[in-house]
């Protein structure tokens, strides 16, 4: 449609350019400035929690890491020696060493469980909510609950595991009481409480799309191969999740040495946190105690680091492949 006579463009003659508006920052309205006024104010409580509560014990602590400190005394400064007397302290060695076997084990076989279990929880049967609700139970079992009913499971004499292997005529154990066994069977007890990782796990195998496992079944694929090519790919950012959460909270692994075994026998459950626990409120001695914090927090964050790191050659993300 041609333009009216008096909009025609006139060959040779530009049309003056629109004057632009400087460049400066926008001017916020009325209800805009309110609104962030308001959002600010309801963000104080947390912002004075995590300051107060978080971020001000840390740095107390690594303030403190850098004296001597018993309770009751002055802290005196005395640099990094703390630092430097863990490298010759024995007990922090096995500590680290007792943690770091607790946690290859633990996590990988909590992980396993807890996928397995949300996989037949995933399915279609009848009383479904009745079983979910019963796996997910021993999650709710307070934590000192927990460890004390599992005193009784390793007992040696009347407990309930080795009553169950005499009857098979198998040989009994003396579990948490040995030095070898001692670490292998807390990790088999921290399969129990899966039930948080199994919720999250299920979570995530009802959001893998259905249209792959019949694309896979359109092409001949069985359940082996649904579950290789569909399942475990499309829930690897839940497994690193879960692993990343576990690997973390292994790491701090307290209660069982702390009720179970009280770091024996011959620290064979000497476990990091626990350590750090009697440097503290055993021996007194907070400084050190500081000390063996923060080493424990560098490396939990070089871990995660190097978790995410790997995590690039297998975690599968379906909105970045499809950019």
């Amino acid at each position: 449609m041609a333009a009216p006579p008096g909009l025609r463009r006139r060959p040779g003659v530009r049309r003056p350019a629109t004057p632009q508006r400087p460049a400066g920052p926008r001017r916020l309205s009325g209800q805009r400035r309110l609104e962030r006024r308001w959002g600010l104010l309801m963000a104080v409580p947390a912002i004075l929690g995590f300051v107060i509560f978080t971020a001000g014990p840390m740095l107390a602590s690594l303030g403190f890491s850098l004296t001597d400190w018993q309770v009751g005394a002055t802290p005196s400064f005395v640099g990094t020696e703390n630092y430097t007397a863990l490298a010759n302290d024995e007990l922090f060695w096995k500590s680290l060493s007792a943690t770091t076997y607790y946690t290859l084990g633990a996590v990988p076989l909590s992980l396993i469980v807890a996928f397995a279990v949300a996989m037949l929880l995933n399915q279609r049967v009848r009383g479904l909510p009745v079983w979910r609700t019963i796996f997910y139970l021993p999650t709710l079992v307070p934590a000192i609950a927990n460890v004390v009913l599992w005193i009784w499971i390793f007992n040696p004499d009347f407990g309930l595991l080795n009553s169950l292997l005499r009857q098979g005529g198998l040989p009994a154990g003396m579990w948490i009481y040995d030095e070898s066994t001692a670490v292998p069977s807390l990790i088999v007890m921290s399969t129990w409480g899966f039930g948080n990782t199994m919720v999250i796990f299920l979570a995530g195998l009802q959001g893998v799309p259905q249209h792959l496992y019949e694309a896979v079944s359109v092409d001949g694929g069985g359940p082996w191969h649904r579950f290789r090519h569909v399942t475990v790919p499309m829930m690897t950012p839940t497994i690193f999740y879960n692993l990343v959460v576990g690997v973390i909270g292994t790491f701090q692994v307290f209660n069982q040495a702390y009720v179970m075994t009280e770091g024996g026998p011959n620290n064979a459950t000497l476990f990091y946190v626990y350590y750090l626990f009697r440097k503290a409120f055993r021996e007194s001695e907070m400084g050190y105690a500081c000390a063996l914090a923060w080493v424990l927090f560098m490396i939990i964050m070089v871990v995660t680091f190097l978790l995410f790191r790997n995590a690039r050659r297998w975690v599968y993300y379906e909105m970045a492949a499809a950019r």
